[in-house]
């Protein structure tokens, strides 16, 4: 584009003239003057369209013996105010041209890890420009690793010169091309049979490193209300890659607590407090989860999604859930959602509802037979053991099977010394509530002597 265009003049015996000003002024110390006289070389070598003396004449000035870094980094700006009009205008072979000669100027100088982070922002979009509009997919691939791998080497949370919220905009990007290069290469891996190790298990890995790096209560404020949605969205498709649902659960309320989408109670504020309800009771029952569940059941928003309250409402309740009936009253609205057409969150749900039972049945029950508890959940003796082992192990029952009997017991034996703590704890409320209703009576009898008395 630009061989075709003709000159309109040549500056070249100008910037020869001025170039041996530049030490003389270095060496006086004279930001002012100096700053001047390499804008002026810079912009005459721009002005002609001579690209190839414009990135000869930034990296000879920049390499300058003693040259002031107010001069460099005034230089690094200008060019970069050209970057845009030089890709409209001249391609992108000039503006790659550039592009590289600002990076390799700017590298290992503290004082421009600001501007180099800004340049190589804009080369890394121009590579993932080159994934959407290539066919090829190994050009895809290596266009895709190459945009993320440039943002990924720029550790801006130590950028002291950088503003929060443009250092949390540069995490969330590389967050985003981490999980798009990890998307890639699972899909690689699954196509072509390979293992885990395969994939993108180390891309994932440093996603969840970089939301670590973002301040989550900066994005409490209002004015970051947009970056706050970013990082949420980024950290739900994390969580759900590792299915940990209980993590998908606290994100999305974290997006639900946001003022805009609360408000809009018939769009995103609806969808979040419905996706909230999938996630925590598909998450495995501890603590947390427990009291997270309670927690969203009281809440009055939830009254109005009526069957999303009936369906924490079975989970809250210590009653037995058949799984035939929750498919008869659920099955049809749940299977259409985004969340519940997997089949594995499907099946997720059934495990969940069959350790609710579980709990029910520990908590009413010391001893069931084997028979009797399979009918009850709904399964196979096979299942039921499996299900009661891994409830056992993950410490959320206490119980032991007694095959050849086929007893459950949900009781563990008391040793002598809890039932003699139990009792001395009981006699010693006895003896409360005796002394207690003793000064009582007399408390009684002294006033009604002083009534007689008078």
């Amino acid at each position: 584009m630009s061989d075709n265009k003709k000159q309109e003049k040549d500056f070249t015996s100008e910037v020869d003239a001025l170039l041996p000003e530049t030490a003389s002024l270095a060496k006086a110390a004279d930001p002012k003057s100096t700053t001047t006289l390499v804008k002026t070389i810079t912009e005459y070598c721009y002005n002609a369209r001579d690209f190839d003396s414009l990135n000869s004449n930034i990296s000879i000035l920049s390499k300058k013996h003693g040259q002031l870094k107010s001069v460099i980094q005034a230089m690094v700006e200008q060019a970069m105010g050209w970057l845009e009009d030089i890709r409209q205008k001249e391609g992108d072979k000039q503006w790659l041209q550039l592009v590289e000669t600002l990076r390799e100027v700017t590298e290992g100088k503290i004082f421009l890890e600001t501007p180099r982070a800004r340049v190589t922002l804009l080369l890394s979009r121009y590579h993932e420009d080159l994934y959407s509009k290539s066919t090829s997919v190994e050009e895809k691939r290596k266009s895709l690793e190459t945009s993320s791998e440039l943002l990924s080497d720029l550790q801006v949370e130590t950028y002291s010169s950088m503003e929060r919220r443009e250092k949390t905009e540069f995490i969330l990007e590389q967050m985003r091309l981490l999980i798009a290069v990890a998307r890639q290469k699972d899909d690689t891996a699954k196509a072509e049979g390979k293992d885990s190790l395969a994939g993108g298990d180390a891309e994932w890995v440093k996603a969840r490193v970089g939301g670590r790096k973002v301040n989550e209560s900066f994005l409490k404020e209002a004015e970051n209300e947009d970056l706050k949605l970013k990082f949420y969205d980024l950290m739900i498709q994390h969580a759900l890659h590792q299915s940990s649902y209980l993590d998908v659960a606290k994100y999305y309320h974290k997006v639900w607590e946001t003022p805009s989408i609360k408000d809009d109670v018939n769009d995103k504020g609806k969808a979040a407090l419905e996706h909230i309800v999938y996630y925590i009771v598909l998450s495995p029952h501890d603590n947390e989860q427990s009291d997270m569940l309670n927690r969203i059941y009281v809440n009055p928003a939830l009254e109005k999604l009526q069957l999303h309250y009936n369906l924490v409402k079975c989970f809250v309740t210590r009653e037995l859930m058949r799984w035939p009936g929750i498919i008869e009253l659920y099955g049809e609205f749940l299977r259409a959602t985004p969340v519940f057409s997997i089949e594995k969150r499907w099946e997720d749900l059934h495990t969940r509802v069959i350790e609710h039972n579980v709990r029910v049945v520990a908590a009413y029950y010391t001893r069931i037979t084997l028979s009797r508890l399979t009918s009850l959940l709904d399964l196979d003796r096979k299942q039921t053991e499996e299900t009661i082992a891994r409830l056992v192990v993950g410490k959320t029952i206490w119980a032991r099977i007694d095959r050849p009997a086929e007893i459950v017991t949900f009781r563990s034996q008391r040793s002598a010394e809890d039932v003699m703590n139990d009792w001395s704890s009981d006699m010693q409320k006895l003896l409360g509530l005796v002394e207690k209703t003793w000064m009582g009576m007399n408390a009684a009898q002294a006033a009604q002597s002083r009534i007689k008395a008078s």
